[in-house]
């Protein structure tokens, strides 16, 4: 009985400390299974990416950054097209244009309007060449005796052509030049023609009539210098005569003393006198009451187209040392003496009488001659007699320098001005009038 009851306990006991030792194993030992989520598959599949970061730290605003991060490289990526297709488009708006220099103008063009150099700056080179860029337009500028037709590249489909139809052996001259430039056009080597051309001092310029589009021929644009009847702003414009380059007449930069500094003379005239012109009447009036002593005054016989490098010098002196030049009328009232005065801050004193010829107002202009000037708001004292002038230069004597000065000062700024004016109108009118053609307009 009694080793029953030892046994028993014994069996009890083992039972116990098996029970104990799965215990123990259950709480410290056994790998726990993670609790089943209640937050439904979006609280799954954040649990899940909280996992796979291991020890790094979870953001909350990570998404939002990943969105950011999308938006800002689409906005790059969108402006980036749009400067593309800007530039392409600009590209395709610009113009290239070949200004062909065959008419000393086309240096007052180049250098003194469209503010171009050249190389080289030898004047007497064969060959002469520049390029700028104004507006939407790339321009290129060739000059000298060596550009001949058909012996020069051709580097432009639109193409400036600057000639001298003053008299007979210019015209001649000139139309060689057009029918080149109408063979190219003729073969699409070109596509735009416009002309600036240095008209008759009569304005008898029919010549150019069957080469203008207006009239069934290729040119669409005309520039031309003097007042011709036909300017009327659409496709036919006035343009300047400007200061004599065919005489090498510099670009002048004001200075201090030029603006500042006390002229020694009222007035200047260094000239030809002309049988018969009003001219001999202004030397006349000069002598009077001893006016010549006040002015300075070097008359000639004979007209030279050439100056010397000395008449050139005393020339520019004269400008400069004076308050006013006389410009009386020649061929045409238009002289290269009214813009080269402009230049030394010198007021041109302008005979404003018709002269003979075709010249007069046109359909836009009604104050020839020199309506261009006029229309510009030109600050010169015009007058129709040279029987005017002693009062003119009475009330000059009476003058303080600080008025004359302030007067100089007006009179360059003016000048500053009308070329930047006639810059703006040659660029436009190519762009205006070549592009719109382009687009079918």
């Amino acid at each position: 009985m009694r080793a029953t009851r030892k046994r028993l306990c014994s069996a009890l006991l083992a039972a116990y400390l098996l029970f104990s030792l799965y215990a123990a194993y259950s709480v410290f030992l056994r790998p726990r299974r993670p609790p089943a989520s209640r937050g439904g598959p979006r609280q799954q599949r954040h649990s899940r990416e909280r996992s796979s970061l291991g020890n790094e730290e979870w953001n909350p605003w990570e998404g939002d950054e990943k969105n950011e991060q999308i938006a800002s490289q689409e906005r790059y990526e969108t402006n980036l097209q749009m400067l593309k297709n800007m530039k392409s488009q600009q590209e395709q708006t610009d113009l290239k244009v070949q200004i062909w220099g065959k008419a000393a103008i086309g240096l007052y063009l180049w250098q003194h309007i469209l503010e171009g150099l050249l190389e080289p700056a030898d004047v007497t080179a064969q060959w002469r060449e520049g390029s700028i860029k104004g507006g939407k337009t790339h321009f290129s500028f060739i000059t000298g005796p060596a550009i001949v037709p058909g012996y020069f590249s051709v580097e432009a489909d639109n193409v400036v052509l600057v000639l001298n139809g003053r008299e007979e052996a210019k015209i001649t001259y000139a139309t060689q030049w057009l029918h080149y430039a109408q063979t190219l056009i003729q073969t699409r080597k070109l596509r735009h023609v416009a002309i600036v051309l240095l008209g008759s001092e009569q304005c008898n310029n029919e010549w150019i009539h069957p080469y203008l589009k207006r009239h069934g021929g290729f040119v669409e644009l005309l520039f031309v210098v003097y007042d011709c009847t036909w300017v009327n702003e659409e496709d036919i414009f006035q343009w300047p005569l400007g200061v004599a380059t065919y005489r090498n007449f510099p670009m002048v930069e004001p200075n201090w003393s030029m603006l500042r500094s006390p002229r020694s003379y009222l007035c200047n005239f260094l000239g030809t006198l002309h049988k018969n012109s009003s001219r001999e009447n202004l030397m006349e009036v000069l002598k009077q009451d001893g006016l010549d002593k006040l002015c300075w005054i070097a008359a000639r016989e004979q007209w030279q187209p050439q100056e010397t490098n000395e008449s050139f010098r005393i020339y520019q002196d004269a400008l400069l040392q004076s308050d006013l030049t006389l410009c009386p009328v020649g061929v045409n009232t238009e002289c290269y003496r009214i813009y080269e005065a402009c230049s030394y801050g010198s007021v041109p004193v302008v005979e404003d009488v018709m002269t003979p010829g075709k010249c007069g107002n046109s359909s836009i202009y009604h104050s020839a001659p020199l309506q261009l000037l006029k229309t510009m708001g030109a600050p010169f004292i015009f007058i129709k007699n040279w029987e005017e002038l002693p009062a003119v230069l009475e009330k000059e004597k009476n003058m303080s320098l600080q008025e004359k000065i302030q007067r100089r000062k007006r009179l360059i700024e003016w000048y500053r001005h009308f070329k930047a004016q006639m810059r703006h109108k040659f660029i436009y009118s190519l762009e205006n009038s070549f592009l719109l053609n382009d687009k079918g307009g």
